[in-house]
C-alpha cells in the first residue's frame, strides 16, 4: 500500500523533497520615488509609500540586507505633460534615483519601469491623437522614440535593465535598437509581454498619479479573454524583437498563461504580483481573516510552481524577512 503521508511526517522530511523553493533573491521590490521631501502614505496600498530619494536609499538598503538583489522604479515627477517628458529627462525623479542607488549600492541590481503615463498629464502610455470616433487612442509609432529615449537614459543614469510597460507595438525592437546605438548593448529588456488590461491595476495608479483623464487603455493592453493565442503572439514578438526577460502581469488571475508562455519560450520569466493582488489579500488579513504570512508565501510559491523565475511583488519584504525567520 503507497503512503505518501510518510514524506510529509515531519517539517525535515516536508523540505527534504520539496520540488519548489522560494528564496529572496528571486524576489523584485518596487518602489515608488516622487520629487520633494518626506514618504507619503498611499491610502489603497498598506505598508508601502512613496518615497523621497532617501527613503529609497533606505529601503534598498533593507532590501539588501534581507537578500533581496534587486529593485523596480517607478517615478512620480512634479511636472506632466502630453509626452511625458520627465520620463526620458536626463534629471528625471527615476534618473536620480538610479545614480544615487549604484553610486551607494553598486552591485545591486536596478530596473526601471520604461513607460510614459506616469509622465503624461492625461494618464495614457504614449502621446495621444483622435481616433476618428470623437475619442482618443495613443499615436503608438509616435511614442516609439520616446519609449527608447527613456530608455537610453535610464541606462546611462545606470539602469541594469529596463522595462518597457507601455504594450506598444514594436516598442522592444526600438528600445534595443536605441540602447545599442547609444553603447548600452549590454543591458538587458525585461518586456511586460504579456500585459493585461486588468482591474487589478486600481491601487497601482493611486500610488503612480496615473489614472487616464480619458478612455482606458483596453485598446492597447490585453483583453483577459483574449487566450492563450494572443499571450504567445504578444510573446513571440518581443522575442523576436530582442527581449531578454518575459513578463506576465498580472500573475494571480493568470496563473495558467505563466506556465503556457513559459514551456512555448527560453527566456526567463518574471510574474508581476501587482497592486490590487497585494492590496486585496494585505486587507483580508488587517481584517484578520486569513493568516497573513502563511497565504503571502503559499501565492509566492504559486508563481513558482508556474514557471516564474523572478517574481515582482510588493510583498517581497515581509515575505524575505519570514524567509530568514524559517532559515
Amino acid at each position: 500500500m503507497q503512503r505518501p503521508r510518510r514524506l510529509r511526517r515531519t517539517p525535515a522530511l516536508r523540505a527534504l523533497t520539496r520540488e519548489i523553493r522560494l528564496s529572496a533573491e528571486q524576489l523584485i521590490l518596487p518602489l515608488f520615488v516622487h520629487e520633494g521631501v518626506g514618504d507619503q502614505v498611499i491610502g489603497t496600498m498598506p505598508g508601502v509609500l512613496r518615497h523621497d530619494l532617501p527613503g529609497v536609499l533606505a529601503k534598498v538598503q533593507e532590501a539588501q540586507a534581507l537578500g533581496i538583489g534587486s529593485v523596480i522604479l517607478f517615478g512620480i515627477p512634479d511636472h506632466k505633460d502630453p509626452d511625458g517628458s520627465q520620463a526620458y529627462a536626463g534629471d528625471g525623479i527615476v534618473q536620480k534615483a538610479i545614480t544615487e542607488i549604484k553610486a551607494r549600492f553598486p552591485t545591486f541590481t536596478v530596473i526601471a519601469d520604461t513607460c510614459l503615463c506616469e509622465y503624461t498629464n492625461h494618464g495614457h502610455c504614449g502621446p495621444l491623437i483622435a481616433d476618428g470616433t470623437g475619442g482618443w487612442t495613443v499615436d503608438n509609432d509616435a511614442a516609439l522614440p520616446l519609449l527608447a529615449q527613456t530608455a537610453v537614459s535610464q541606462a546611462r543614469a545606470g539602469a541594469d535593465i529596463v522595462a518597457p510597460s507601455a504594450m506598444m507595438d514594436g516598442q522592444v525592437g526600438a528600445i534595443r535598437a536605441a540602447l545599442d546605438d547609444a553603447g548600452f548593448g549590454h543591458v538587458p529588456v525585461m518586456a511586460y509581454a504579456v500585459k493585461y488590461a486588468s482591474g487589478y491595476y486600481g491601487p497601482f495608479r493611486e500610488a503612480a498619479g496615473s489614472t487616464p483623464s480619458v478612455g482606458d487603455r483596453a485598446s492597447y493592453q490585453m483583453d483577459p479573454a483574449g487566450g492563450y493565442r494572443e499571450a504567445l503572439r504578444e510573446a513571440r514578438l518581443d522575442v523576436a524583437e530582442g527581449a531578454d526577460y518575459l513578463m506576465v502581469k498580472p500573475a494571480l488571475a493568470y496563473l495558467d498563461v505563466i506556465r503556457v508562455v513559459k514551456d512555448a519560450f527560453e527566456l526567463p520569466m518574471v510574474a508581476y504580483n501587482v497592486s490590487g493582488e497585494y492590496a486585496m489579500l494585505k486587507a483580508a488579513a488587517l481584517a484578520g481573516m486569513l493568516d497573513e504570512k502563511r497565504t503571502v508565501l503559499e501565492t509566492l510559491v504559486a508563481f513558482r510552481r508556474a514557471g516564474a523565475d523572478a517574481i515582482m511583488t510588493y510583498h517581497a519584504l515581509d515575505a524575505a524577512r519570514w524567509l530568514q525567520e524559517e532559515k
